[in-house]
């Protein structure tokens, strides 16, 4: 790890852990250097501009590493505003981007194209019929947009809730997408996207696995604190990278899982970025809550040592089976506690942090 004058940290993973496993596979390598580069917190108060200029000091520190494709967090053009119940339409609307590349953004295409390195970039999109999402832009090492994402699973409140510490309004201020999970062919292999709380489900990983994914980016802004269940506070970190690592192995993809991470504006936030291999290994990760670039060299052909044995899908799946995951919704539980005061109580202090 090396920190830079802009300090901006650097973790780079020298050496992929499974490089005899990956040499047996091919000898005709698709290497691909990603970088993970996670965001500490934004201001309510901070400028796109200066926001951009943090983007492009990991981006730089992109090209030092040898980096193809630098991937950026969910919004990371802005605080999460979603924390906040905003009745003024003006304001609300500051937060979105109407155009992309903006003229604020415009630097971080025009620099990321200069050094011909690809980048995903997370943002709260505007359309011109008065569309909201949560969307990830992918844009490749000419300054062509490649792909654009919209998040599929919205989670939060729809209403305003002062009991709460802060608000979760993310289904008040963003539709779910009308399109689902697909691949782009692009930086040598198959790439596939989602946000935040699409890590959460088996179907986000499946869908894309079905259409032979390489490598999944995902950005992310988890609060620490999840108010319903407190007791699921200390399991913050587990459970993100539990979800991430299964999705990878039970699906024979690199996922790289981006965070804005630490204390923004009063409200802890989940750092640890990580890349992750096909074998559900954690290859690299941040080691702090801050601006950090996390970097390893990802050779595709490993995903195939996973997707043609245990997860050969055409042999071994039994789509008739699974019919009612899409055909029925779940029996609904009825929950034995009020939200904010869960039965088995809050994380032993042992277990906190």
């Amino acid at each position: 790890m090396s920190a830079n004058n802009d300090k901006t940290l650097t973790t780079h993973l020298e050496s992929d852990p499974a490089d005899e496993r990956v040499s047996r596979l091919s000898s005709n390598l698709r290497e691909i250097t990603v970088g993970a580069a996670q965001l500490g917190p934004i201001a309510r108060d901070e400028t796109r501009a200066e926001v951009v200029e943090r983007l492009l000091a990991l981006l730089h520190e992109g090209h030092k590493q040898g980096c193809d494709l630098v991937v950026y967090p969910e919004m990371a053009l802005t605080t999460f505003f979603p924390r906040w119940w905003i009745d003024d339409v003006d304001e609300l609307n500051s937060f979105y981007e109407t155009e992309m590349p903006s003229p604020e953004v415009k630097p971080l295409f025009d620099e990321a194209a200069s050094l011909g390195i690809g980048f995903c970039l997370g943002y709260a999109e505007l359309t011109p019929d008065g569309h909201r999402y949560n969307t990830y832009l992918l844009v490749d090492g000419e300054g062509n947009e490649v792909a654009k994402f919209r998040k599929v699973h919205i989670p939060g409140h729809e209403k305003h809730e002062p009991q709460r510490p802060f608000q979760h309004l993310e289904r008040a201020y963003f539709e779910p997408a009308s399109e689902t999970f697909r691949t782009w062919t692009a930086f040598r292999g198959e790439i596939g996207l989602a946000l935040c709380n699409d890590r959460r489900w088996p179907e986000t990983y499946r869908v894309m696995g079905l259409a032979d994914v390489e490598m999944i980016l995902i950005g992310y802004n988890t609060p620490i604190h999840y108010y319903p269940d407190p007791s699921q506070d200390f399991l913050a970190g587990f459970h993100s990278r539990l979800v991430m690592q299964a999705g990878a192995y039970q699906n024979g993809t690199f996922v790289v899982g981006v965070a804005k991470g630490g204390e923004e504006e009063g409200v802890e936030s989940l750092a640890e970025s990580c890349i992750i291999g096909p074998s559900g290994e954690v290859l690299a990760q941040a080691a702090t809550d801050g601006d950090e670039l996390v970097v390893a060299t990802c050779n595709l052909n490993w995903c195939a040592a996973y997707k043609n044995t245990l997860y050969d899908f055409s042999r071994y799946r039994r789509p008739e089976m699974y019919k009612s995951i899409s055909e029925e919704m779940p029996v609904i539980f009825e929950k034995p506690y009020v939200e904010g005061a869960p039965i088995i109580g809050e994380a032993p202090p042992t277990l906190g942090g």
